[in-house]
């Protein structure tokens, strides 16, 4: 598929060209996480809400809140088509058939709606949130999330010339090439898309996803946006994210109730999926702690994905811990996704899927090119590694811009489950800049959990 960025860029009427084309225009994990709240907590309520890590971005002084409010109505106005359903019903995921239960996409088709919101703006910026049963709030994270990211490149966009455009998205074509031709002919790479929420536009990342599959080949192995994997026959990646266990901490009755919420959560997910989409996601209240106190039945799971840790640290620790439990590392899945580009997807290719030697000394590799001599590959494979690629994937405009500004540079923007049944909701990451919560609730979770093994991390910038 080829696409005339620049033009369409150009001429298109962006006021009426919606943002979010399909319910299924979110990330697979939101729905199989909808499926799991749908069935363990229908009658819970929930609130989420928008926070921007950026506050010299002021985003309401250059998107009208009119341009917000009507996306947002467009999204609310959506419906699930049958022939999603019956794709999201007949299709194989993760080799299984039938993951979505009749009754569920029964729902899906004919009772599921998007709830309110509320939405003004403070201060340049905008206040958004989503309260309502939690089955009708759940998806709007995503939506909302690429509704402001696209809003802000096409504010950014209005403002060049055609040949402006056209310099910006060669510049940007160029560095994806340049990223695609040092990954390509990696021995045993797998890369994934995660990059829906931060995306530059839908069509961006329609091109990226495309362009990644024809160069990387099967080193490219799917994209957890649900309807370009529709769409493109791809594969469909993701399984649960933060939210259910910042959900089940929320409504816990005491310290100790809340300590094994986070195991609690993982024993209805298995009743939920019949032992299937094992992946763990333990740094909600930090990775060590989690590590540490976990019934041993939890190392048995498939696999692990690291999202707010050093991943290098994080992938030799669980390595350890599985050694520790009597489990082999090699059998396993490790997924780093937190703010990767090439360098650390490479870089961590090769501390946990092998090593290039020259006679007694190991290279980093650096390119593709490194492997040419197959004799210099020695595959010591340590875990089964995989990269979920996000923003500096579908977002990666960073001086391209012909005018040198940094409009086009991706938001810090998350939106995330501030209450579950009325209960404040806290997330503590093994980054204390990612924490997120009232700021009391914030300091009792950690004299609960401790603090062992979270490091401060600079944020992306």
């Amino acid at each position: 598929m080829i696409i005339n960025l620049a033009r369409r860029a150009h001429n298109h009427n962006w006021e009426l060209d919606p943002i979010v084309r399909s319910l299924l225009d979110t990330d697979f994990y939101k729905l199989l996480m909808l499926q799991f709240i749908w069935k363990q907590f229908s009658s819970t309520t929930a609130t989420f809400s928008l926070l921007n890590r950026d506050p010299s971005l002021r985003l309401a002084d250059f998107i009208s809140i009119g341009e917000l409010h009507a996306q947002l109505e467009h999204v609310r106005g959506l419906r699930f088509h049958k022939s999603e359903i019956i794709w999201l019903a007949g299709n194989t995921f993760y080799g299984r058939r039938g993951i979505f239960e009749p009754a569920f996409l029964d729902w899906l088709e004919h009772g599921f709606h998007l709830s309110d919101y509320d939405l003004s703006v403070h201060d340049g910026q905008f206040s958004l949130s989503f309260h309502g049963p939690w089955t009708d709030t759940t998806l709007w994270e995503i939506y909302s999330l690429a509704i402001l990211s696209e809003l802000k490149s096409r504010i950014a966009l209005k403002r060049l010339t055609e040949l402006e455009l056209d310099i910006l998205y060669a510049r940007a074509k160029a560095r994806l090439w340049e990223k695609m031709e040092r990954l390509r002919g990696v021995p045993g790479l797998r890369i994934s898309d995660f990059g829906t929420r931060r995306r530059h536009s839908f069509l961006w990342q329609e091109y990226v996803v495309l362009a990644m599959g024809d160069v990387l080949g099967p080193g490219f192995i799917g994209t957890s946006n649900t309807y370009l994997a529709y769409k493109h026959d791809l594969e469909a990646i993701g399984t649960n994210a933060h939210e259910l266990p910042m959900a089940l901490a929320a409504m816990a009755a005491s310290d100790e109730e809340l300590r094994q919420s986070q195991y609690r959560l993982l024993e209805l997910w298995q009743q939920t999926y019949q032992g299937e989409l094992l992946i763990l996601l333990p740094d909600t209240f930090g990775t060590t702690q989690f590590l540490q106190h976990a019934p041993d039945w939890v190392a048995d799971w498939t696999g692990q994905r690291a999202d707010s840790k050093d991943p290098e640290l994080a992938g030799e620790e669980y390595i350890a811990w599985l050694e520790s439990r009597g489990r082999d590392p090699r059998g396993k899945l490790f997924i780093a996704s937190d703010s990767l580009d090439v360098d650390a997807i490479l870089r961590l290719h090769a501390t946990f899927a092998g090593q290039i030697r020259s006679g007694h000394t190991a290279i980093d590799f650096r390119r593709a090119a490194d492997f040419a001599d197959a004799g210099r590959w020695i595959p010591e494979r340590r875990v089964r590694f995989s990269a979920g690629w996000g923003t500096l994937l579908t977002n990666d405009f960073r001086d391209c811009n012909p005018r040198g500004d940094v409009s086009f540079n991706p938001p810090h923007l998350v939106c995330k489950l501030q209450d579950a049944a009325g209960w404040p909701a806290v997330k503590l990451s093994d980054n204390p800049q990612k924490a997120l919560g009232d700021p009391s609730e914030i300091e009792r979770y950690q004299r609960i959990f401790g603090m062992e093994g979270v490091e401060r991390r600079a944020l992306p910038g």
